[in-house]
């Protein structure tokens, strides 16, 4: 997997316009805290990842909510335009091209070259953003940690690793464990 790009206006903010009008070059676009992000396609490890917690989730979304794999582009109240690995928003925040609102839970499987934005401008941004859950998974370890916003911060409700599960309380019903997700 190659690295992350990241391009900054010389002067201002970049916007959504901005992000858009950069030519399609097989890298993710992202648009967070006014730069624009571009980020390689993952590795086979993330999509293992990525493939059976979107199908784990899949089975146990309901109305009105509904389930999206990236890529597919969030816009946060904030502005930033993410991509997340897999998200569920509320099906009355849909366009036909993105979802446009907070979503209910956002999910982020670390890579090498993301893993410091992961963990810490992205959390921060759908922190800001009022996501009210925030998962991240590091198929390396395997490990999930689980974030809930809380009087707007961010606490840690797990932090599971290996065989270990844990059972959602919310948005959805589901037990998650992280060795599962990448054998």
């Amino acid at each position: 997997m190659g690295s992350m790009t990241m391009l900054r206006a010389t002067e201002g903010r970049l916007t959504r316009a901005d992000r858009d009008a950069v030519p399609e070059n097989g890298l993710r676009h992202e648009l967070l805290d006014g730069a624009i992000v571009m980020t390689p396609s993952p590795g086979v490890p993330h999509q293992r990842v990525s493939t059976r917690l979107f199908l784990m989730l899949h089975a146990v979304v309901q109305e009105p909510f509904e389930l999206f794999i990236a890529p597919f582009d969030v816009v946060l109240p904030t502005g930033d335009v993410l991509i997340p690995d897999l998200s569920i928003g509320r099906q009355s925040d849909l366009t036909d091209k993105d979802l446009t609102g907070v979503p209910v839970l956002v999910v982020e499987i670390v890579s090498p070259s993301t893993r410091r934005r992961d963990l810490g401008d992205k959390l921060t941004a759908y922190r800001d953003a009022g996501v009210p859950h925030y998962w991240v998974v590091d198929p390396s370890v395997p490990r999930l940690i689980a974030h809930d916003l809380v009087d707007g911060e961010y606490a840690v409700v797990a932090d599971v690793s290996g065989d270990e599960p844990w059972t959602a309380p919310a948005p959805v019903d589901v037990t998650v464990v992280p060795a599962d997700l990448v054998r």
